[in-house]
């Protein structure tokens, strides 16, 4: 993405971020992938929800009215920051919200500790589908049916690969948006090892942090650990003053509550 889109990409990441911290990975990326194929199937609605011309509240109703309901609520926000947002193509809008489709499906593998499994996955797929003539034609069809080629993957690939590996394969077999095959899972194994450069902070707080104070933590972080660090906000009504920070084992705890327990910890021992 360039220019305009990519500034908006990072400001609807940020609302992502924010967003998903609570959701079920596995459902978000399911909703996401869903708006973005439902844009791209409706041409007269993502040129009103990408129109730079129109009030971003109103392209943001039309989200809402549509939408609400219908996903998860995490995948609501994220459709409305993309529709508040200015794009350089309408195509920039259904591109940015499969991307985090895709970033929501490696959190999952993430947490499952499986996300190994999903790039390599990825990455044997495509050398299967290039071996095979035949199953290759079969896959890229635009004649076969949705459902028949995800049935199809599914008989193929069941208990071979993860959920989350059968979900980013099954996106860019039946909904491959004018992609080649083999470009669509370049694309998606890129985007998955991006994600596994950067690290995944799930901060707790007792009221939402503004931008500003997780801009400067998502700052710190990244100096402290040489990586970039993606914020995972929660709000969590039994911190007391401060906040936590969990990236993998790791917990940066500064709470009031946390330092009590510290307390207990060393009186006890």
């Amino acid at each position: 993405m360039r220019g305009v889109s990519r500034t908006s990409l990072a400001e609807v990441e940020e609302r992502f971020n924010s967003a998903a911290g609570s959701a079920d990975f596995g459902t978000l990326a399911d909703d996401l992938f869903a708006i973005a194929d439902l844009l791209d199937r409706e041409h007269g609605l993502r040129r009103a929800v990408a129109d730079p011309t129109r009030p971003a509240e109103q392209k943001a109703q039309v989200m809402r009215v549509l939408l609400e309901g219908k996903v998860c609520p995490a995948a609501l926000e994220t459709a409305v920051a993309a529709a508040e947002a200015k794009w350089a193509r309408p195509r920039d809008l259904a591109d940015v919200l499969e991307r985090f489709g895709v970033v929501a499906t490696v959190a999952e593998a993430e947490g499952q500790g499986r996300l190994d499994d999903l790039d390599d996955e990825l990455f044997r797929f495509g050398r299967i589908v290039q071996g095979h003539a035949q199953l290759q034609w079969t896959l890229s069809d635009p004649s076969i049916p949705a459902e028949r080629k995800r049935a199809l993957l599914e008989d193929l690939l069941r208990n071979r690969v993860t959920p989350s590996g059968l979900r980013l394969i099954a996106q860019v077999v039946v909904h491959p948006r004018g992609r080649s095959l083999e470009a669509a899972l370049e694309e998606f194994g890129r985007l998955v090892a991006e994600q596994r450069q950067r690290l995944v902070a799930v901060v707790r707080s007792a009221v939402p942090l503004s931008d500003a104070q997780r801009g400067r933590l998502a700052a710190w972080l990244s100096a402290t650990y040489g990586r970039d660090i993606r914020l995972n906000c929660e709000v969590d009504p039994k911190v007391i003053g401060g906040f936590s920070v969990r990236i993998g084992d790791e917990v940066i705890d500064t709470t009031i509550l946390g330092r009590i327990e510290e307390v207990r910890r060393r009186l006890a021992g």
